[in-house]
């Protein structure tokens, strides 16, 4: 491919290039001798940083006992990389060396951030940095203090800050390998993972909104949105998982006092939707939890933010369109404002897409693979969400599984940006035709 072929891509193409450039570059690095403790093949090498650039947190590869400190410190810039976007760093990095950011990497950025204009790109960034750095700096202190005294200094900073990052980037990678159960019931490390994950989740615009507004009713009609749908959606599953996980043995019934119960439904039901973090044991959760959490993967976080799904926003605005028209009204009103019908048609293709994927990737699975329906399925939805949590089935995986399972990431991350960028390219129609009637429902 030739220079001019490249600068005629268009910015989705070009983003995932890079993305898929970012993901060659891991693999490499981490098929080297000195990454892993024990030689891996180039498939496992390529699933892993697969899953740090998308931030999913699905591995084949223990990344505590499995990888050297080489190896963690590698999957760790992988995640910062893939959480913040490739263009984002790339314009930071153009920032800090008092360079000029022109107009195509301008476009770049507004695909990579799932931005509508880009008046206010460079400030949004400059405000992304310092969140960045905020929250990942303030929680790795907070839990290597509160790791130091029974893990040592040194051991406990590396370990808080690889949890931090991971956290705030939504990718669920853990240095454990029973991911943060032996934490199940403590108080520090459930706030601190708890809010690095909402933070990270909520979305860079919402959040540079919130740091300029004050007053409730004078935040954007997508702040508001995602406010009110992010906690809806906590609520709904942190108390989904308290009712229906109470009494199983194998999750919160082995837990011996409600406060331990409490939180381990809290954690699990907030990590569920975007992060990939267990406090309990995934594989032992009721068939009820268990499509519960496949609808919480699938719906995922907000917009411009680290988490992955058809995003929060997505899933209010198709309830306020179904209110609407279970109210045979003609028009979707939220807080005072009406909802587009473009918007409404870029949340149904969306949705609609994102489920053909699933679907797609589900029966693969099940073409190809030993498992249940119900934990392939989970395990697609997953990979789609870029979640990472697995009921146990991600290392039994042939060669092709994994590889549906990639494609599966790499859609999941890279897929709703290109076809935002589809859907908000107009075309005016030369001929309109005459309306038809159709019976529907």
């Amino acid at each position: 491919m030739h220079r001019g072929d490249v600068l005629r891509l268009s910015p989705p193409a070009t983003l995932s290039l890079l993305f898929l450039g970012l993901i060659g570059t891991g693999t490499v690095l981490l098929s080297l001798p000195f990454a892993t403790t024990e030689p891996i093949g180039l498939l496992d090498a390529a699933f892993t940083a697969t899953s740090a650039v998308t931030v999913t947190g699905l591995s084949v590869v223990d990344t505590g006992t499995g990888f050297t400190l080489f190896g963690q410190m590698v999957i760790l810039v992988l995640i910062q990389l893939g959480g913040l976007g490739v263009m984002t760093f790339a314009v930071l990095v153009i920032l800090l060396l008092g360079q000029r950011v022109g107009l195509r990497q301008s476009l770049l950025l507004r695909e990579d951030l799932n931005h509508t204009s880009l008046g206010d790109l460079l400030r949004l960034v400059r405000i992304i940095l310092v969140l960045v750095i905020g929250a990942e700096v303030s929680g790795a202190l907070v839990l290597a203090v509160h790791w130091a005294p029974t893990m040592g200094p040194v051991h406990a900073f590396w370990e808080a800050l690889f949890h931090a990052v991971s956290a705030f980037n939504n990718a669920g990678f853990s240095l454990w390998p029973d991911s943060l159960t032996r934490w199940v019931d403590d108080p520090v490390v459930n706030v601190v993972i708890s809010a690095l994950v909402i933070l990270g989740g909520l979305g860079f615009g919402v959040i540079a909104n919130l740091r300029r507004v004050r007053r409730w009713s004078h935040l954007s009609v997508h702040t508001r949105l995602m406010l009110v749908g992010t906690l809806g959606l906590i609520i709904w599953s942190v108390a989904a998982t308290a009712v229906l996980e109470w009494d199983n043995p194998g999750t919160l019934g082995a837990l011996h006092d409600t406060a331990s119960r409490l939180w381990a439904a809290w954690f699990q039901g907030i990590t569920t939707r975007t992060a990939g973090f267990n406090s309990v044991d995934i594989g032992a959760l009721h068939d009820d939890t268990v499509l519960t959490y496949i609808s919480l993967m699938f719906i995922g976080g907000g917009s411009a933010s680290t988490a992955g799904g058809v995003k929060v926003t997505s899933f209010m605005v198709l309830a306020a369109a179904t209110l609407a028209f279970l109210r045979r009204r003609h028009e979707a009103v939220v807080f005072g404002r009406t909802i587009r019908s473009d918007d409404i048609l870029k949340v149904l293709a969306l949705t609609f897409i994102g489920l053909l994927v699933v679907m797609i990737g589900t029966f693969l699975l099940l073409l190809t693979q030993h498992g249940s329906f119900l934990d392939l399925s989970f395990e697609a939805a997953s990979a789609f969400g870029t979640v990472g949590l697995s009921r146990g089935v991600t290392g039994s995986l042939n060669g092709f599984g994994l590889g549906v399972l990639m494609a599966l990431m790499f859609i999941g991350r890279i897929g709703p940006l290109a076809l935002g960028f589809l859907l908000a390219t107009p075309s005016t129609a030369r001929i309109r035709y005459p309306g038809a009637t159709i019976q529907l429902g």
